[in-house]
């Protein structure tokens, strides 16, 4: 497990369109077919087989980051269950399993405007039409490597690594101040 002084998140004002979210575990997972599958059942969602969807069980979700790719994320006190049944799953199926959770910070952006915040510095189409609910991808916010996740038309899900959170932030802030009053 992570020691308590790396897991601190960087501190981040709460504004009525930008919310920090609470300490999660994060498990980067990559295996083909028959690793995901297994995985996948003992995480308790099935992982999505189009590119770039999110899939949700409860509080968990598996992001598609890539064809063999997915950040799997649940609450902070379900990571050592989750490990060992993950283990015990995957046991013998050739896979890569890290935990990742001391590495991201989370921003949720809601509002009319999220969309129009994140493409200050972000260069996909964040229309619903073009990034649907449930739609996520690796990106980038200016030189910020993000991953993306559209949760409900008006809320979006960041994950930066938390030496970017600062930057991050920053410039989000920057944007909003050309939000009307």
């Amino acid at each position: 497990m992570v020691d308590t002084a790396t897991a601190r998140r960087p501190a981040v004002a709460t504004t009525p369109w930008m919310q920090p979210l609470a300490a999660m575990t994060r498990l980067n997972f990559r295996g083909g077919a028959e690793a995901q599958h297994a995985a996948g059942g003992a995480f308790g969602a099935t992982f999505s087989t189009a590119a770039c969807r999110a899939v949700r069980a409860g509080e968990r979700a598996a992001l598609w980051l890539g064809p063999d790719e997915q950040l799997l994320l649940a609450p902070a006190g379900d990571a050592a269950a989750l490990q060992v049944g993950l283990a015990k799953a995957l046991s013998g199926i050739p896979h890569s399993l890290v935990d990742v959770s001391h590495r991201h910070g989370a921003l949720e952006l809601r509002g009319p405007h999220a969309a129009w915040l994140l493409n200050g510095l972000c260069p996909l189409d964040l229309a619903p039409r073009a990034f649907p609910i449930d739609m996520c991808t690796r990106t980038v916010f200016a030189k910020a490597e993000i991953v993306l996740w559209r949760k409900a038309t008006a809320v979006f899900h960041l994950e930066t690594g938390r030496s970017f959170t600062d930057y991050v932030v920053g410039l989000l802030q920057e944007i909003a101040r050309e939000l009307p009053e």
